[in-house]
C-alpha cells in the first residue's frame, strides 16, 4: 500500500530540520570551543582590559640623612593630574561634549599653568589616560578637586582624575647639592648620591586593580586589589650639616672676595676613617630646581643672539653647576704635593730633618732651568725650612735623589694612578707621567707638583696617609643603609687600601707640616689649636697656552689637626682667582683657618690659648635688654666689654651690638634707656692697618670690631672689611675686618 504524500513530506521536513540542527549545533559548538578553550585566555584578557583599571602606585624614594639624622632629601606626597578622553568621546550630545572639552581645557590650563590648546587637543585623543601635569602640590590638587566639584552639572569627575605619587624634596635648598644630586621627572637619580645609590633608594611600586566601565569610572559592583608600594632604603651619610654649612659659607665668601672665576671646592675628611664630613662646591644649584641657572649664568645665556649657541651655552652651564669639582675636576696641585715628595725621600732614608739644601734662586736639570719664587734664593736651609719656604730647587734635588723608579712607585702607592673609589658618580682619573715615559726633566717638575693633574679628593687622601700613620684609606660618604623599618641593612667600614709609609715617617711629616703652619703658612693658623699645613699655587699651563691669558692660577691649602694626633683634614682650592693675589697661602689658607676654627670646637676638641690669643678673642655680647642700668653695667663688665649709656631712663630698652654678636675683647656696648636715635659715625678705611691700629681707630670712633684672621701673628694687615669705608652707621656698630699675611707664598 502506497504511503500518503503528506506523511512523506513531513518526514522529509523532519529529516532536513534534524540535519540543520545538527549542523548548526556543530558550528556553534566549534565556535564555543574556539572562544572558550582555544582562544579563551586571549578573549578573557581583552575583557579584563575593558573592565579593569590597572594603576601603578609610586613607591616613596628612600630618604637621605646627615650623620645626625637631619633630613637632607626626602619624598613628599604629590599628585598627577590626568584626563580620560575616551570617556569624553562617549558623550552623545555634541554640544555637551564640546562644553566639557572647553571647560576642562580652560580650568586645567589656568590652575596648572599649562597650555590651553594642548589640553584641548588631548581631550580628543584615543586614550583612557592622558597626563596633564605631574607632581603637583597639595594646594594645587585641592584646587583641582574644587574645580571638579564646581562642575558637577557637567559630570567632570568622570573625565578628570588625580593619581597619588611622590615628589623629591630637599629641605635645605642648595646645601650639599653637588653631593646629593637630584632626580628626574620619574624620580630616577640623575646625579650625585641620588644617581650612585639609585637602586638602593628606589622603592618597589605598588599596584591597584579596580573594576571600571568604558568611561573609566567605577562599575556598580566592587572589585579592587591593592599591592602596597614598598619605600626604598634610606642613606645615613658621614656628612655633617653644620660642617657642610660652615664650609659653604666661608668658601662662598672667599670666591666673592678673590673674584674666583672657575668656582672653588672645600672638603673636610676624617684622615683615619676616610669619612667625608663636608664636601662643598660653589657655585652650585638648588636640587629642588636643578635646571635653573644662577642669575649670572642666565644673563650670559640671554646675551647670546643665536638660538643654537644659546642652547649650547645653557647646557654647558647647567652641566658646570652640577659638576662636583672636588672629584670630577683634576688640577696641578703645586706645592701641596711637596708633602708627598718629602714623604718618599724620608721613607727611603734618602734625607732626614738635618739635611741641608742650598738655593741660589734657580737650578737646572738636563738643560731645563727652574726658578725659585725667591729670586735671590734661600741660601742654605734644612728640610723644615725648605718645605716651609716652599723652595722648588730644594724639592727638585729631593726628587732627583729618589729617582724615577722610586718616585713612580710611591706616586702609585699614594693613590694617584687610580680613582679613590669614593661613592659618587663622575670621579675623574689623574693624568701623569708614567714611569716608562718619565725623564729627569719630568721628574723635576713632578717633584714640586707641576706637569701632572690629580683631583682634590686624591690629594686629600694622599696627605691624610702622610699624617695618619701612613695608611691610604678610601674616602666615603655613606655610613649606613637602613630600610623603612629603621633596620640597618648595610654598614660602611673603614677601607684601608695599603700602608704607604711607616708611622715613623708619618710622625716626621706631622712635625714638618706644623713647622710650615707656624713659619710659612701663617694664614692657616687656628687660635687655640696646633695644626699642620701645606699650601700650593699652580699655573693652568694648558689653558694659558690655549687662551694666551697668563693670569690663570689655582690656589690651594690642606690643613690637618690636631697635629699631634690628626683626625680632621681640610682642603680648600680656588680656581682662577682674579683679585689682587692668587697664592694659596694668601687666599686659601685663611678659609682653612675659618673652617677649622668653627669645626674643631664643634667636634669637641678643646682649645688651649696663648696669652696673646686670649687678648684677641672675640666675645659674645650678652643680652641686657630690660635689665636695670645697674645690672646691665655689671653683666657687660663681667663679659670683658665696656659700655656707654645713652639716655636717662632706669631700664635698657635697646642695645648695640645686639645680643649674640661677637666683638673683640674690650669692645663697647651702647646701652639705650629710651628710644632716642643713636648718633652716627663714618666708617673709616681700615685696609693696610695692623690689628692694634684697627682696634685703636675703631674705639676712638665708637665702633666695634670683629677680627677675621689670626691677628695674634705680628705684622698682619687688614685687606678687607664688612662695611665699606665712608658708610654712615650708628655708634656701636660692628665692622668685621679681615686680616692675612700678604707675604705668604707657596
Amino acid at each position: 500500500m502506497a504511503k500518503k504524500p503528506g506523511k512523506m513530506m513531513a518526514r522529509r521536513i523532519f529529516v532536513i530540520m534534524l540535519i540543520l540542527i545538527v549542523a548548526l549545533s556543530g558550528v556553534s559548538g566549534a565556535s564555543l570551543v574556539n572562544i572558550m578553550i582555544l582562544k579563551g585566555e586571549e578573549y578573557q584578557t581583552k575583557a579584563s582590559e575593558q573592565q579593569l583599571y590597572d594603576s601603578l602606585v609610586t613607591a616613596p624614594r628612600g630618604d637621605i640623612f646627615d650623620r645626625n639624622m637631619q633630613v637632607l632629601a626626602t619624598s613628599s606626597t604629590a599628585w598627577t593630574v590626568y584626563i580620560t578622553p575616551n570617556g569624553i568621546k562617549k558623550i552623545k550630545d555634541n554640544a555637551k561634549r564640546e562644553t566639557v572639552r572647553v571647560t576642562i581645557a580652560k580650568g586645567l590650563s589656568e590652575i596648572l599653568d599649562v597650555d590651553y590648546d594642548t589640553v584641548y587637543k588631548n581631550t580628543d585623543k584615543n586614550s583612557y589616560y592622558v597626563i596633564v601635569k605631574k607632581k603637583i602640590e597639595k594646594s594645587t590638587a585641592d584646587e583641582i578637586r574644587k574645580f571638579i566639584s564646581d562642575n558637577k552639572d557637567l559630570e567632570i569627575t568622570k573625565y578628570i582624575g588625580l593619581d597619588e605619587t611622590t615628589k623629591r624634596y630637599y629641605p635645605n635648598d642648595t646645601l650639599a647639592s653637588v653631593v646629593l644630586g637630584f632626580v628626574g621627572s620619574d624620580e630616577q637619580g640623575l646625579s650625585g648620591l641620588e644617581s650612585y645609590y639609585d637602586n638602593e633608594l628606589t622603592g618597589i611600586a605598588g599596584r591597584v586593580v579596580a573594576a571600571k566601565n568604558a568611561l573609566g569610572t567605577d562599575m556598580p559592583f566592587t572589585y579592587e586589589k591593592v599591592e602596597e608600594a614598598i619605600k626604598g632604603n634610606s642613606l645615613v651619610l658621614t656628612l655633617d650639616s653644620y660642617i657642610q654649612y660652615t664650609c659653604e659659607k666661608y668658601l662662598e665668601t672667599a670666591i666673592e672676595q678673590n673674584k674666583v672665576a672657575e668656582r672653588g671646592a672645600a672638603v673636610v675628611m676624617n684622615v683615619k676613617t676616610g669619612a667625608i664630613l663636608a664636601m662643598a662646591v660653589k657655585g652650585d644649584f638648588n636640587p629642588n630646581d636643578p635646571f635653573t641657572l644662577s642669575k649670572v649664568d642666565q644673563d650670559k645665556v640671554d646675551a647670546e643672539a643665536n638660538e643654537e649657541a644659546k642652547s649650547k651655552l645653557k647646557n654647558e652651564l647647567l652641566n658646570r653647576q652640577w659638576r662636583n669639582k672636588a672629584i670630577s675636576d683634576s688640577y696641578e696641585p703645586g706645592s701641596v704635593f711637596k708633602v708627598v715628595t718629602a714623604s718618599i725621600a724620608i721613607e727611603e732614608n734618602l734625607i732626614n730633618k738635618n739635611n741641608s739644601f742650598f738655593c741660589n734662586g734657580h737650578t737646572s736639570v738636563a738643560g731645563q732651568r727652574y726658578g725659585c719664587w725667591k729670586h735671590g734664593g734661600h741660601g742654605t736651609q734644612n728640610l723644615q725650612q725648605a718645605i716651609s719656604n716652599s723652595c722648588n730647587p730644594a724639592f727638585i734635588t729631593i726628587g732627583q735623589l729618589a729617582g724615577i723608579s722610586t718616585f713612580s712607585k710611591y706616586f702609585k702607592a699614594f693613590g694617584f694612578s687610580e680613582k679613590t673609589g669614593i661613592d659618587l658618580p663622575g670621579e675623574s682619573r689623574s693624568t701623569y707621567h708614567k714611569e716608562e715615559n718619565m725623564g729627569v726633566v719630568e721628574l723635576a717638575s713632578s717633584s714640586f707638583g707641576q706637569t701632572f693633574n690629580v683631583t682634590p679628593i686624591q690629594m686629600m687622601s694622599a696627605v691624610s696617609a702622610a699624617v695618619n700613620g701612613g695608611y691610604l684609606v678610601q674616602p666615603h660618604l655613606v655610613a649606613k643603609t637602613v630600610n623603612d623599618a629603621g633596620k640597618v641593612v648595610k654598614t660602611t667600614t673603614t677601607t684601608y687600601k695599603r700602608q704607604v709609609i711607616s708611622e715613623t715617617t708619618s710622625a716626621t711629616m706631622r712635625e714638618l707640616m706644623e713647622f710650615v703652619s707656624k713659619n710659612g703658612a701663617k694664614n692657616s693658623l687656628v687660635p687655640g689649636y696646633r695644626i699642620g699645613t701645606k699650601t700650593g699655587t699652580s699655573q693652568k699651563v694648558s689653558k694659558i697656552q690655549a687662551t694666551g691669558d697668563t693670569y690663570l692660577y689655582i690656589g690651594s691649602c690642606i690643613t690637618v689637626a690636631p697635629i699631634d694626633n690628626p683626625e680632621i683634614a681640610v682642603l680648600v682650592m680656588l680656581d682662577e682667582p682674579k683679585g689682587s693675589n692668587y697664592y694659596g697661602g694668601v687666599i686659601s689658607a685663611p678659609v682653612n683657618s675659618k673652617i677649622m676654627g668653627d669645626v674643631l670646637p664643634y667636634l669637641g676638641y678643646e682649645p688651649s690659648y696663648t696669652e696673646e690669643e686670649i687678648k684677641k678673642l672675640a666675645v659674645d655680647v650678652p643680652d641686657v635688654t630690660n635689665f636695670t642700668v645697674t645690672d646691665a653695667k655689671a653683666k657687660i663688665t663681667n663679659s670683658k666689654l665696656d659700655y656707654k649709656i645713652i639716655g636717662s631712663g632706669e631700664k635698657i630698652v635697646r642695645q648695640l651690638p645686639e645680643a649674640g654678636s661677637k666683638v673683640a675683647t674690650g669692645g663697647v656696648v651702647i646701652l639705650y634707656t629710651d628710644e632716642t636715635a643713636g648718633s652716627k659715625v663714618t666708617v673709616p678705611n681700615f685696609t693696610g692697618y695692623t690689628a692694634t691700629e684697627v682696634n685703636t681707630l675703631a674705639a676712638s670712633l665708637g665702633l666695634n670690631v670683629e677680627f677675621s684672621g689670626n691677628t695674634a701673628i705680628s705684622g698682619l694687615k687688614a685687606y678687607n672689611q664688612s662695611i665699606a669705608a665712608n658708610t654712615s652707621v650708628e655708634v656701636g656698630t660692628i665692622v668685621t675686618v679681615y686680616f692675612r699675611d700678604e707675604s705668604a707664598v707657596d
